[in-house]
């Protein structure tokens, strides 16, 4: 984003919100791939609590979850786009929901709401037809008119719903882009204003030579060099993707302000997980750098400190507890997040089970300053001075702060007892209960 750094991205309607609000420069995604953190965001939990350790399945009910919550406070609740649950359309709370949920399909009578939209709108095109894959690194402009991309009609559904809205009751919505993950297929005009503009180059560590080679000649590959002339096209088509979103998103604040309800409207905006786009020759998500784990989280609205910059640690985690705070809700027990207006907290805590390989399997703690990653295969251990060195590209020498980090990190782990390692799913994960809703 703009705001944070990023003068060669365009995103006018983010850098606003950071402007009228609140950005938050050390928020992580804990669990960064789609599913666990769409965990904690659900749940306001961390990883040990809803009881997902890496990428598995969303469990079909919690004991708290984010639109039941607000539901209870009388809140209207609607969630558009992706969800990423299963069965797919599990409600959690929402009274309703339209759904993107790109190729994925669970069950024979499922259909995703835009896929049903698409075939009734361009009956003899195919929503694949750009052909390219979900975790690839291949980009190109998305080949059909743009009104029928998912990032628009994602946009295009937020937005009647609010021109629309008339019930007594306040509105809760969740608008959910698929993009800017792969694929990184923006509309040609997004495509045209940055394949000749100057982006960031990927930073390559003095520790990931071993990443260098690719894994596999496929396209959808978690890590080798592709050279810097594909890096760069998939950052483009990355970029691009960004700038879509930020724009889609500017007609949803273009609602809000045409019904008179901008001020009145607590405003969250944040991400699953990050994407490395060739950072230390890996790609995709799941990693502990900061690529992939760090994350814009920016909140605007009603008592929030304007134009402020917070360095307190974050997570998806904290909000479900800042929206419960706002709404006048009771926190449930349950929750261990904090409202991120009032969070409190000297690191986060950062986890993956297996992805990928067995080597890329780890935990991690970070300030913001400092960040330590202990690999489950082999106890190998990073320790990097993210002030000094944001791009993670050598490993600090500090032995004073590393033993300090070890000792946080055994600390945290001691409660789990011995073999938690072996498993996906924490003693924590509940057991699948059918929904009643």
């Amino acid at each position: 984003m703009g705001c944070d750094g990023n003068a060669s991205v365009r995103t006018p309607n983010l850098d606003r919100l950071a402007r009228e609000g609140v950005r938050f420069r050390n928020a992580y995604s804990s669990t960064p791939t789609c599913t666990p953190a769409r965990a904690g965001l659900l749940t306001g939990m961390s990883p040990w609590r809803h009881g997902m350790l890496g990428y598995g399945r969303v469990a079909e009910k919690y004991p708290v979850e984010m639109p039941r919550v607000l539901r209870d406070a009388g809140y209207w609740t609607m969630g558009i786009g992706k969800m990423h649950w299963s069965p797919q359309r599990n409600l959690h709370g929402f009274h309703t929901t339209l759904l993107d949920e790109s190729g994925r399909v669970e069950s024979y009578d499922f259909k995703s709401d835009y896929r049903a939209w698409f075939a009734s709108e361009a009956p003899n095109l195919d929503p694949d037809a750009t052909g390219i894959g979900w975790n690839d690194n291949t980009a190109r402009p998305y080949v059909l008119p743009e009104h029928l991309h998912p990032t628009r009609w994602t946009a295009d559904c937020a937005v009647r719903f609010l021109e629309s809205y008339q019930r007594n009751q306040p509105w809760f919505l969740k608008v959910s882009f698929a993009r800017p993950h792969s694929p990184y297929d923006p509309p040609q005009r997004w495509w045209d204003r940055y394949k000749d503009s100057s982006l960031p180059r990927a930073v390559t560590g003095d520790w990931a030579a071993k990443y260098k080679p690719r894994n596999s000649e496929q396209d959808d590959i978690w890590h080798g060099d592709i050279g810097e002339a594909l890096t760069r096209r998939a950052r483009v088509g990355y970029s691009g993707s960004v700038s879509f979103v930020d724009e889609q998103l500017g007609r949803v604040l273009e609602s809000l302000e045409k019904r008179g309800w901008m001020n009145d409207t607590l405003i969250v905006y944040l991400s699953d997980h990050g994407d490395m786009t060739g950072d230390h020759y890996l790609w995709r998500k799941s990693y502990a750098y900061q690529a992939s784990a760090r994350i814009p989280i920016l909140v605007r609205g009603p008592g929030v400190p304007r134009g402020t910059v917070n360095e307190t640690p974050v997570e998806i985690r904290d909000v479900l507890p800042t929206l419960a705070a706002t709404a006048g809700a009771a926190l449930p027990d349950a929750c261990d997040g904090q409202s991120l207006l009032k969070a409190r907290r000297e690191w986060i805590d950062l986890e993956h089970y297996i992805c990928y390989d067995k080597t890329n399997h780890w935990t991690a703690l970070t300030d913001g300053k400092w960040k330590y990653i202990r690999s489950q295969f082999g106890g190998s251990e990073q320790l990097f001075d993210l002030v000094k060195d944001p791009g993670e590209t050598r490993i600090s020498d500090d032995a004073e702060a590393l033993r300090l980090w070890r000792r946080r990190m055994d600390e945290h782990l001691a409660p789990r007892g011995a073999g938690w390692e072996k498993k996906l799913y924490s003693p924590n994960y509940p057991v699948a209960v059918p929904s009643a809703l």
